[in-house]
């Protein structure tokens, strides 16, 4: 059992953040990751579970066991009750290794009231056999103190030649050069990173994004009345504006993630900010000092604003109190704070040392499809492929910022179809950063050089120019003819229009593939686990059992492309010999599929707990190579696929991306109802990897 011990160097350095982006690091190597906090450590206002381990099981799907509480530890440490702590501890270690080959083990922060943290962790260190890992986090400081600072803390735990001792993360680090630069002249300066002993094992730089608390987490803090809650669960405070000047000088300082802060009688700062969020700002809200309560006549006047989602607060405090609270609010991550958690977590994972640490772990015993792995891969090779995506639905703000959020990260190059200055004006409201080679094409410049090329493909349909400019009106349909012309590599919609409008023009001018007869779909369900694979759970409502057979194939080879081994499970009511005529048809298709592909495993009929419980298996179906193990879930007809999908999804920890649509002879996909930017930005992943496998 390979056991990481995280240690700090000091208050305030992050720990948790480089636990959530450690456990991530080591899962996307395939590696089973479990956590450890042994001692809880609660911060003023806590009243939950203890963060770090409530954070890292919500975010990565592991079930750490539960902290031993700070007052328990210290009436033990009080009572000389050493050894018998560290048997208590090792007790609920012994729960964090079962079925995992590695352990991140978080230790404790000094504080000013727990001056005895380093000694607990050097005697924590020692008690697991763990190998260190020190996280510090660089003050105004030059790196000859950085250096003896870390080299200081290296020395508790046995020095930096102790083989037990790897190495230093640096976080929070506030430079202007690159981190490759700054590790560079870091170690020029250090005599402790020159050599191999001791290791720079990553370097973090400060981002204030990472910081940036929900409005509903400053309303909480502040202790707030909430006038207006509006988005208040989705807006971030990034930045703090005290208005004390004119309307005119304060326009331009009403941007994206500002909270303002004003007196409750300032009429005109609250009609300017009002304004700006009927104009499309997505400010963090709107913060009421002195008590103050607008004029309801305002408050009239604002009612636009409010319907927009702008979050009013109101505190007694004045301007000036107030502003030192928001500059000393607790930025911890707040537990139910998943997007931030997911963010901090990725970025931090991005700039370890990956290589080395899944080095030190040696090779899996078996490679874990974990959703973190899945989602990285996902990402990794949407990167190689390189595909050129269309987005129809181009001024759409959440399309927008996903296609924004691609282009820059190289995921894809995407083509928005819309007017350049209704993007612009998106991107402006909502503080986008429209990267360079982002395309976007006015589909009224560009419909006629379509109209031609549509004709000769739907000849056969005697489609005429004129039938063809109106059908080009639609930008769903320019994008799928810039897609038969092979000007794009896949296309994705269905934000603003419905599946149909999406799949009509694929089918009637993309076509299926080769050997497919059909179009079918498939979601890729996310369990903290496993990833399993769905469908048909949209497309076709009574398949029979050909066409049952095939939805299998197909499900099957996606599964395959995407990573996950294909055990296809057929599913049914029944896994045993009944005959009921929905029974046979699933029994049919299994024979046929078998048949048409002998290498695939394959089983059916199976009810759903034989097919993914293994102690139901062994009793309905123990000699099935499929039942207790399946990967794929072949579902006898849409009612059942999408009731089964969307009950599955709403009653567990699970998240699906998709649908993905298999069977055509170039990718289109359709985005779920209330698509947020995470979802478009996996859907245009995925519709890079299927170009890329098709071609």
């Amino acid at each position: 059992m390979q056991t990481f011990f995280i240690a700090p160097t000091d208050f305030g350095v992050g720990l948790t953040s480089i636990s959530l982006g450690l456990v991530r690091t080591l899962e996307r190597a395939g590696l089973k990751v479990g956590f450890f906090k042994p001692i809880a450590q609660p911060h003023p206002g806590d009243t939950g579970p203890e963060r770090s381990t409530e954070l890292v099981a919500r975010t990565h799907g592991i079930k750490p066991p539960v902290p031993l509480s700070l007052a328990h530890v210290e009436r033990m440490l009080g009572d000389g009750q050493l050894d018998e702590l560290l048997e208590e501890i090792i007790r609920l270690y012994q729960q964090a290794c079962i079925g995992n080959d590695v352990v991140v083990v978080e230790g404790m922060v000094p504080t000013r009231h727990a001056s005895y943290a380093a000694r607990v962790n050097l005697h924590l260190a020692k008690s697991l056999d763990a190998e260190v890992i020190l996280v510090s986090a660089p003050e105004n400081e030059v790196l000859s103190e950085l250096s003896g600072r870390v080299e200081l803390q290296a020395q508790l735990f046995g020095g930096p030649r102790d083989p037990k001792v790897l190495g230093v993360i640096l976080n929070k680090v506030r430079t202007d050069e690159s981190m490759a630069d700054f590790s560079t002249r870091l170690r020029e300066h250090s005599p402790l990173l020159r050599g191999n002993d001791f290791r720079l094992l990553g370097c973090i730089p400060y981002q204030p994004e990472l910081n940036a608390p929900r409005t509903r987490d400053v309303a909480d803090l502040l202790g707030a009345q909430v006038l207006n809650a509006g988005d208040y669960e989705q807006r971030r405070m990034s930045k703090i504006i005290i208005c004390a000047r004119t309307v005119a000088n304060t326009v331009p300082l009403l941007t994206s993630g500002t909270l303002v802060v004003t007196p409750g009688d300032r009429d005109d700062i609250i009609l300017a900010v009002s304004l700006a969020a009927i104009n499309g700002v997505p400010l963090a809200g709107l913060l009421l000092t002195s008590d103050g309560k607008p004029d309801p006549r305002i408050l009239g006047l604002c009612r636009g604003a409010l319907q927009a989602g702008l979050p009013i607060l109101s505190v007694s405090t004045g301007s000036y109190d107030t502003a030192n609270q928001l500059n000393s609010l607790n930025r911890e991550i707040p537990v139910d704070d998943r997007e931030r958690a997911e963010f901090i977590t990725d970025f931090v994972a991005s700039h370890l040392d990956a290589a080395w640490l899944n080095q030190r772990c040696g090779t899996p015993r078996e490679l874990r499809l974990s959703p973190a792995v899945f989602r990285y891969q996902l990402i990794q090779r949407a990167q190689q492929a390189n595909k050129r995506i269309v987005l129809p639905e181009g001024a759409e703000p959440l399309l927008v910022q996903a296609a924004a959020i691609c282009q820059a990260r190289g995921i894809a190059r995407c083509v928005l179809l819309a007017k350049p200055e209704d993007v612009d004006a998106v991107a402006r409201a909502q503080g986008i950063t429209l990267p360079p080679g982002l395309e976007i094409l006015d589909p009224e410049v560009i419909r006629r050089r379509y109209v031609e090329p549509m004709v000769e493909l739907r000849k056969s349909k005697n489609l005429n120019a004129p039938m063809a400019e109106q059908q080009l009106e639609d930008p769903v349909v320019i994008g799928t003819m810039m897609l038969a012309l092979d000007e794009v590599d896949g296309l994705v919609s269905g934000l603003v229009h419905s599946t149909a409008n999406t799949i009509r023009p694929a089918l009637q001018l993309i076509k299926t593939a080769p050997g497919s007869s059909l179009v079918s779909s498939v979601f890729f369900m996310l369990f903290p686990e496993q990833v399993l694979v769905y469908g048909d759970c949209v497309m076709n409502p009574h398949p029979n059992a050909v066409e049952l057979a095939e939805i299998a194939r197909q499900s099957a080879e996606s599964a395959h492309a995407f990573g996950i081994a294909p055990r296809v499970a057929m599913i049914s009511y029944s896994s045993d010999s009944a005959s009921d005529e929905e029974v046979e048809k699933v029994r049919e298709a299994t024979r046929l599929a078998q048949g048409a592909a002998q290498e695939l495993l394959i089983d059916g009929p199976l009810q759903y707990d034989a097919a993914a419980n293994p102690a139901i298996a062994r009793e309905l179906a123990p000699d099935s190579p499929v039942a207790g193990r399946a990967t794929v879930f072949v579902f006898p007809d849409l009612n059942t696929g999408n009731t089964t999908h969307k009950a599955v999804q709403r009653s567990t920890d699970g998240v699906s991306l998709g649908p993905m649509l298999q069977g055509l002879r170039k990718p289109v996909n359709d985005l779920p109802r209330g698509a947020q930017v995470d979802d478009i930005v996996h859907t245009i992943a995925l519709t890079a990897i299927q170009a890329s496998v098709a071609g």
